[in-house]
């Protein structure tokens, strides 16, 4: 049966789709790269990088920019067309079989719903695989869709999961929750689905990823976003219940949960006042560290520091995230980790 490992399981790459003037950052761009440079130099300090470009010209340009940053070594920049750069919902979920060599799966991507053009974007795992870059055993694919951000493991099993992202009939008529969860069981190995329903930051367009509000730190412990005093009476209603949810969710041997409170920033707007869903829950975890989402906030100290106590061997390390959030989404919507696996 294939697993879904836990992020903090050892990784071989982080996968980004680097930005380009075809994509919404085309008027932040410069600030937006900048970022990229960033995470890219922090993930390349511990592991490999693989970058889906455009076309030819922008793979030469992301190659100058990393190279340029002194990180060019550790990344592979190959050949994926894409309508926007949220690795997270349109890379590749990979899964171990019990020798613990890994599989891609490849489910499908409409842009959250039909909000965003993906048709591009929905082709992307499948150029990778081609392209020889997700390892040598047939691409598993689904009919399913299902954005890597609406789903978090403790890797034995067990997934977080928002019911409204994925059982929605903008992604998936005519699926129930029986439907949905035999599909993540053949292809992820999920036997466990914790179905949460409340919970939702103002601005967010992916209708309450889980990676926005919930993660797993270790296979007892969920850390879980909370709202900033002056957030809005809805954000603040919809966090309250996330937390008695939460709350009320019990581990296999029947046990509650650790529950890690997260704080939050104070509340951000665009230049059109419009919310910005800021969130902390939306860390990266590699080889030896934790990429954690900065926002310009005195919170962002107090975030890293509630980290630190959940993952003690590994080092925070802030990134500034606000050119990022402009467009609604943060670090680890923009990665993908690609599992380390046996070659043998």
């Amino acid at each position: 049966m294939p697993r879904l490992p836990a992020e903090w399981e050892p990784q071989d790459a982080v996968m980004l789709t680097w930005p380009h003037a075809g994509t919404d950052w085309a008027a932040q761009l410069a600030a937006v790269e900048a970022v990229y440079l960033a995470i890219a130099a922090a993930v390349a300090r511990r592991q490999r990088l693989l970058i889906a470009c455009r076309d030819a010209d922008h793979r030469d340009h992301a190659r100058r920019c990393l190279a340029a940053a002194g990180i060019g070594a550790a990344a592979t920049c190959t050949l994926a067309p894409s309508n926007d750069t949220w690795a997270r919902d349109h890379g590749p979920l990979t899964v171990l079989d019990a020798a613990g060599r890994a599989n891609a799966v490849d489910f499908r991507f409409n842009g959250w719903g039909g909000k965003f053009p993906a048709a591009l974007d929905d082709c992307i795992t499948a150029r990778l695989h081609a392209a020889g870059h997700l390892g040598d055993a047939p691409l598993v694919t689904s009919a399913l869709v299902l954005e890597g951000g609406a789903i978090d493991t403790d890797g034995t099993g067990t997934a977080l999961l928002v019911r409204r992202t994925i059982i929605d009939p903008a992604r998936n008529p005519g699926w129930d929750q029986a439907r949905v969860e035999a599909e993540l069981a053949r292809t992820l190995g999920i036997t466990r689905c914790l179905w949460l329903n409340q919970g939702a930051l103002d601005g967010d367009d992916t209708d309450g990823h889980i990676d926005t509000l919930a993660r797993f730190c270790a296979p007892g412990r969920i850390c879980h976003v909370t709202a900033h005093p002056a957030a809005s009476a809805g954000e603040q209603t919809a966090l309250g219940g996330l937390r008695q949810e939460l709350a009320a969710l019990r581990r296999p041997d029947g046990r509650p949960y650790d529950l890690v409170p997260l704080p939050a920033p104070a509340p951000l707007r665009d230049e059109d006042g419009a919310p910005m869903p800021a969130s902390y829950a939306n860390f990266l975890i590699i080889n030896g560290a934790v990429l954690l989402p900065g926002y310009g906030d005195p919170a962002d100290a107090l975030a890293a520091e509630r980290l630190a106590t959940c993952f003690p061997e590994r080092a925070v390390e802030l990134i500034d995230c606000r050119a990022l959030i402009r467009q609604g989404g943060s670090l680890h919507c923009i990665t993908m980790q690609l599992p380390a696996a046996r070659t043998h």
